[in-house]
């Protein structure tokens, strides 16, 4: 054991005495607000910590957060910096200071001190270390090519998911959950209900991008139901929702087919803030198309590279 961990393991019990109803747990309360992505994500980043605190002892369930306090939360910061990347120790402070709030927030905490244990030096991520990347327009050319060869429900839906990824940036899990009341195509509004947050928000399907979804939806049918459907292999509509996964699938082949560089349903939503901002659209709307709690949330997003910065000093005059 190291000296950290000594420090961390000698410090008062933080292990709840009795078990506690999930709606009394703060942890639990906030994995609940999460996605389902999300919440595995975030479940296991508290399962980190909690173990960290504890030697082991303890999981995101059974350690009590609302004894947490800042000798706790810096320790943990220092060593998550030791231990892990930059931007996975980030993620795992956010899972942390949101699980202190809703522990204030379920009256177990002081405000006192769970601002003072909240307050903690934010985590610079270096620009070489965030993931993902843009999608070129050849790139994404391609892959609507790919669903083109062929006038078939499947191919009909794929391009349908791919022009909704990239013409809104809206995130695989607030895809799936798309019903065919939230499309507008005279206004080209789309409505996501429920998204990050449980936050509701509107998003706008450009004029050009609409005839695509209408072809597939010629073929889906206006019953109601999810937007994007299952296509059996007999080429038949199964009106249920996708799976996030089943999304993750269908770039990973139509980039395979196209024959591009490995790209997620992600790097869309990074291609979405990237194209905006370099069209000198501000951060803050920016944010609020992409749902992001913060602009710095959506800076992070940008993926124009070195020579869009070259290019920008040359504007100078002299």
């Amino acid at each position: 054991m190291d000296d950290l961990q000594q420090f961390l393991f000698e410090s008062e019990p933080l292990r709840l005495l009795e078990p506690v109803p999930l709606t009394q747990q703060p942890a639990a309360v906030y994995l609940a607000s999460l996605g389902k992505t999300s919440q595995v994500t975030m479940r296991q980043a508290l399962n980190y910590i909690a173990a960290l605190l504890t030697n082991g002892s303890c999981d995101a369930l059974t350690l009590d957060w609302s004894k947490l306090r800042y000798h706790h939360t810096a320790a943990v910061r220092s060593a998550l910096l030791a231990r892990l990347a930059p931007a996975t120790a980030a993620k795992m402070l956010c899972a942390l200071r949101r699980t202190l709030q809703e522990a204030w927030r379920l009256g177990l905490m002081s405000h006192e001190d769970y601002a003072r244990a909240a307050d903690l030096p934010r985590i610079d991520i270096p620009q070489k270390n965030l993931k993902g990347r843009a999608i070129g327009s050849d790139e994404l050319a391609a892959m609507l090519h790919e669903c083109q060869k062929s006038v078939t429900p499947l191919n009909l839906r794929d391009a349908a998911l791919i022009v909704i990824l990239r013409g809104t940036g809206i995130r695989r899990e607030e895809l799936v959950n798309l019903q065919l009341k939230h499309y507008h195509p005279d206004t080209g509004i789309i409505e996501v209900i429920a998204g990050k947050r449980d936050k509701d928000r509107i998003v706008y399907l450009a004029d050009k991008l609409v005839p695509v979804v209408e072809s597939w939806l010629q073929v889906r049918g206006r019953e109601p139901g999810p937007l994007l459907c299952p296509v059996n292999r007999f080429g038949r509509v199964q009106l249920k929702a996708l799976t996030p996964d089943t999304v993750y699938k269908v770039v990973q082949k139509l980039a395979a087919l196209a024959q591009i560089e490995h790209c997620s349903p992600h790097d869309f939503r990074r291609t979405f803030c990237t194209d905006l901002l370099a069209e000198d659209v501000d951060p803050f709307t920016v944010q609020q198309l992409a749902g992001h709690s913060s602009p710095s949330t959506t800076t992070r997003y940008d993926r124009r590279g070195e020579e869009t910065k070259r290019a920008a000093v040359q504007k100078l005059e002299f």
